[in-house]
Parts: structure tokens; sequence; C-alpha cells
């Protein structure tokens, strides 16, 4: 399986769709760039306790997409970037509060309430080279977000509400935003400060990409092996509120699943940590004495359309496609029950779900009409895929529901970084399914369809829709309900405008599934399964 929710062509590869997350496409590196290493390859033993020792986890992502924190949604990448750096603040990995990381303290309510946000850099706070992190910092990494002619995945958590980043002091900066937008607050940890020092040099951005990775967090990049690990070791210096529990770290890259598995259960096992356990094994993983746990949240198949090739133009044949679809038996068979079918782009948890206005309920006499009203008939579907290991269970369903209407359909399963490089190269293609988790970027609505939808967004030039008309409204509704400052009002104004998105079915998902996280409990404390890939050791110790 190859889990990525991962990242255009650079600078603007999406580390993306990693699950991806997020999603699930890993960004393609120079051939110059694709075997490096930051130090040396890791030999250290994967036992410990007790502080001593390497933890060593499986994480079922690729580390190959982009490292960049303001252009990566690779599930991999986003969760080592989170024990590399910090942003002003942080949100707990579960709940999403913010919490202060670089900055001393989270603005209070009043505040929230304008439209000035100032911050103060935690006093000591040093990148892993041992140069201080400073305001200058701040500004490089806003700037490069901000910056109307830089194009990075963070713009679209930050653009519509955020004005500039203004420098108050060496150690101080003030945010100025266009309007009061609380959400805002949790986005703050998407915003990784990096050194400009190290990343304003000519390449720097390419190296971030690359896997170059120095912050100011509790882990230090120690080893960077693209397909293979990554290996990080504590560092001593980091004086802020998340101190690291283990000495040494390995994070093992096994995007297929037997081997992934393999490499947790048993006597001999050589890991004490593993996400993305397949529904089929938690029993046995369960019955050798491993904690295995779940979180379900927005993680997601979803179908993407190519909207300038034809039939997939016409609403009714992307409408089609997706009634046309046995999502319950998806749901029994693929996800052994650990899904629920989608009844809106949010799930069912999400605070601002309401059930869609169209929701594709299994009606294959439905889509066979829609076929019919849009006079395409002998329709062949070539069905390009990521190879994630859950979704690649759920295509026979796809091809048999397809099938069983008269639409002729190949599968094609292609890992996923070489599935986006062709969307990012802009080859023709006709439907795309994937995988995508937008709660690794936190949990709002507004942000959560800001990822996926937007005149300038990645995914919106991947369908080739943002300049239909029904799209330009749709970017303009979306706009105003960020703009909205009345809570209930917005929700109702989000609400609305996901059931345009329902209606016109351009990205859409599909199932909603847990995800599922497996540790030993003999050896790992605190640690907590989360509803989006990756893992987050911040708060785990030794047992």
């Amino acid at each position: 399986m190859r889990d990525v929710t991962d990242d255009v062509p650079a600078p603007r590869r999406r580390a993306f769709l990693k699950y991806s997350g997020a999603l699930g496409a890993a960004t393609v590196l120079p051939a110059s760039l694709s075997a490096c290493s930051w130090g040396p390859e890791s030999t250290i033993s994967t036992g410990g306790g007790g502080g001593s020792g390497t933890l060593t986890a499986v994480i079922g992502y690729g580390n190959d997409g982009s490292w960049d924190p303001t252009q990566t949604a690779s599930a991999f990448n986003m969760a080592a970037n989170n024990h590399i750096y910090e942003g002003l603040l942080d949100t707990d990995p579960i709940s999403r509060e913010p919490y202060a990381a670089l900055a001393t303290e989270v603005p209070d309510e009043g505040a929230l309430r304008g439209t000035r946000w100032r911050f103060t850099l935690r006093s000591g706070a040093t990148f892993h080279d041992g140069k201080p992190v400073t305001a200058d910092d701040v500004l490089f990494v806003y700037d490069r977000i901000l910056d109307p002619d830089t194009q990075t995945l963070a713009k679209n958590f930050f653009a519509s509400w955020l004005q500039e980043v203004r420098k108050t002091g060496e150690r101080s900066v003030e945010f100025v935003l266009k309007f009061p937008f609380p959400d805002g607050l949790a986005r703050l940890t998407l915003a990784k400060i990096m050194p400009k020092h190290v990343y304003g040099r000519p390449g720097g951005w390419d190296d971030a990409t690359a896997g170059k990775a120095i912050g100011s967090g509790p882990y230090r990049q120690a080893s960077h092996h693209p397909k293979s690990n990554t290996t990080f070791e504590a560092f001593d210096a980091y004086n802020g509120p998340r101190p690291p529990a283990f000495r040494t770290m390995n994070w093992l890259t096994i995007v297929d699943a037997a081997p992934r598995v393999a490499k947790i259960s048993g006597g001999s096992a050589g890991a004490q940590i593993a996400d993305n356990i397949p529904y089929a094994n938690i029993e046995r993983l369960e019955r050798g004495g491993l904690t295995v746990a779940s979180g379900f949240g927005i993680n997601n198949c979803f179908l993407m359309f190519n909207t300038k090739r034809r039939p997939f133009d016409d609403v009714r044949v992307r409408q089609a496609l997706h009634y046309a679809i046995d999502t319950e038996k998806m749901v029994e068979v693929a996800l052994k029950g650990h899904g629920k079918p989608a009844s809106s782009f949010l799930n069912e948890a999400n605070p601002a779900y309401r059930r869609a206005r169209t929701v594709y309920d299994h009606d294959p006499d439905r889509a066979r009409a829609l076929l019919r009203e849009a006079g395409v008939g002998g329709l062949k579907v070539d069905l390009l895929s990521v190879n994630v290991s859950w979704l690649v269970d759920c295509l026979p369903t796809i091809k048999a529901s397809w099938d069983a209407v008269g639409v002729e359909t190949t599968l094609s399963p292609q890992e996923t970084s070489a599935v986006f490089t062709k969307m990012d190269q802009k080859q023709d293609y006709q439907v795309v399914a994937a995988v995508s988790n937008p709660n690794q970027f936190g949990l709002d609505a507004d942000l959560i369809m800001h990822y996926n939808y937007g005149p300038e967004n990645l995914w919106m030039g991947y369908t080739r829709w943002a300049d239909d008309p029904v799209a330009r409204q749709l970017f303009r509704d979306m706009e105003q309900a960020t703009r909205e400052s009345d809570p209930d009002r917005r929700r109702a104004m989000i609400q609305d405008y996901i059931d345009v998105v329902a209606e016109q079915a351009v990205l859409y998902p599909v199932v909603h599934n847990e995800l599922m996280t497996a540790w030993d409990p003999t050896r790992l404390a605190g640690v907590r399964a989360q509803p989006y890939p990756g893992i987050n050791l911040l708060q785990a110790k030794w047992a």
C-alpha cells in the first residue's frame, strides 16, 4: 500500500496526497536529489526502555514526498515535521487545541476578536544548527506563504484572512488580519518556522523539498533515506513545552501491508508502533498483546474527474458513476465494517456536518438513467488510482459496480507519486481514485474545503474545473463564508456550498473510514491513535 496524503512541479509540487494525507501523492524528486542523505545511515539498534535504545516506528506511507512544510501533504513527512519543527503555536494531535510552542503564550479571547495578534518568541529557542530563532525567521516563512507570486499549499490556509506579519522586535511579531478570524489560531501550526539562513540561500527550498529538515523542535533529523527510513535524535538544546522522551527514533517507510504488519508482530518484532494497520490484521495483533486503536475522521476514498475530458464534463455522468457504486458492500467487504458511505464532503463527526442535499446511495437504476439522459453509451473508463492498500481493496467493488451499469472499467493502480506526477504534468486522464484526509491540517470545515476547492487550488488544477461558471460562484460563496463573523451563520453558509460540491461531484468522497494504529503497551506509554495518517510521539514515552 502506498498510503500517502502527499505533493506540483517544483517549487509547487505538493508533497501530497499523501493520504494525504492527507491524501496521497508524493513528489518525485530530481535525480540529483532522489538518493539524498542528510546524515549517516542509521545502524543503531531497535531495543530500548527507560530512555535508552531506539524507538522504531513503521509508517505506512512514503517518506519520498516533499518535506517543505509550506508545501507538503505527505503523511510521513507531515508527521515527521511535527517532531522537527515548531509553529508559533502548535495543536494537540487529537483535540487540535492550540498551545504555545515557539511563542510564549496563546492570544486571549479579547485579542482573537480583533485584527491584531502579537507574539513573543520563547527565550533561548535555537535551531538544530545552534543559531537562535528570530523574528526574521518568522517573517521569512509567512512572507513565502503570503507571496502572491509563490504558490504553496499553505497559502490556501492563510491568504484569505491574513494580511501580513510584521516584525516588532528581534523576538516579537504582529499579525495583521483582514478581518477577525479566531479559527485561524489553530492554523498557525501549519506554518512551521524555518531558519532563513538555511532555506533563504539559493536552492534552499529545493533542499527542503528533497528532505533537508532543520527546525527548532524536540527532535533533529539525523539521516534521511527516501523509500527506506528517516532517523531522529533528541535535540539537547530544546527548551520548549514538549521535550523529547526518546534519545533516538528510526521511522521506517513500509507502504506494503504485509511486511508492515510483520515488522510489529511476533516475538521478534522489530518495531514498537505502526500506523495504517489493515483491518484484517486487528484481531491477530490484539491476540499477540498489542494495543490496536482507531481514529475516525474525514479519511476518505474519493473520485476525481477530468472535466475537460468528455463525457466527464457532464455532471450527470459524474453523478451516475457515484450512484452506481455499492458503497455498503465496499464498507462490508473491503473495509471490514470500519467505514461509512459518504453523506457529505465532511464526515458525520465533524461539528459542521449536515447531510448533503445530494447523497449517492447505491442506485444503479438511477445511474443508468443519468447516463441515458447524458446520451452516453458504451462508456469505457480507465480508473487511475493510487496504490494505498485499503483503497486497492475497494477497487474491485468500484469495477463491479460500474460494469453492472454498462461502464466497462479497467483498474490501473499505481504508486501515489506516479499518479500525481501525471497530474502535475497535466497528462490526460479520465477518472482518479485516491485517498485524502484534510484532518492532517485541522478540523474546521472552512480549512477542509479550501484544501480541496479554490480558484488557484491544486486540486482544481487537476480537475480542470476552476473556470466553470458553477465553480466561480462556488469560490465566491466560500470566501463570503470565511468572512462571516457569526458562527451559526457561517456554518450554514459552509453547509450550503457543500451541497453544491456534492451535486457537482467533481472531487468527492465515496466512503469515510477509520485509521488503525498498533503499539506495544509493554514498551510504550502515552500513545494516542489519531484520525489521520502518521503518528505523533510528542507525549509518548517508554513504558
